[in-house]
């Protein structure tokens, strides 16, 4: 199963709107939007899981793709980078 990054995202976008989108290349295992710790607002962007081949294939199909008036920005996610301790 892969991850795919999803951003450039409208403000409005809502977890099944993106999981319709991404469901026309497969099987969605999973969708999350992620907020503002602090204000709760979204923060434009999140996370798609999908097997593998039609993860390849969503990227290829919807990185560009206009979506509410906004193109897409899609491509495979990469493992967090390590941060220092906040203080």
């Amino acid at each position: 199963m892969k991850s795919i990054f999803v951003g450039n995202l409208p403000f409005k976008a809502t977890e099944e709107e993106i999981n319709q989108v991404f469901a026309a290349y497969g099987t969605v295992h999973g969708v999350k939007l992620l907020t503002d710790r602090e204000t709760g607002r979204p923060r434009g962007f999140g996370f798609v899981e999908m097997d593998d081949a039609e993860a390849a294939n969503a990227v290829a199909a919807l990185d560009g793709k206009d979506f509410q008036g906004r193109p897409l920005r899609v491509n495979e996610a990469r493992p967090r980078e390590e941060r220092p301790p906040r203080r």
